[in-house]
């Protein structure tokens, strides 16, 4: 099990939580996102077959690109 932290820029409301949070859990092998606005952080907690790539990849596909 691996557990990351994401910064994400894009995250400006509740709204922004709720489709981070909602879409990442839907990854295979995801198994917590928490989202914080205020932070502008995620932390997601993952193991195969989910990896960075993916989470990553998703990520940017629905609009909350991580930082680089």
């Amino acid at each position: 099990m691996t557990t990351t932290t994401y910064s994400v820029p894009n995250i400006s409301c509740g709204h922004c939580v709720h489709t981070i949070q909602t879409e990442v859990a839907d990854l295979d092998g995801v198994e917590t996102v928490t989202a914080n606005a205020e932070t502008k952080m995620v932390e997601i907690t993952f193991d195969a077959p989910a990896d960075e790539a993916a989470i990553k990849s998703l990520m940017a596909e629905i609009n909350y690109p991580v930082a680089a």
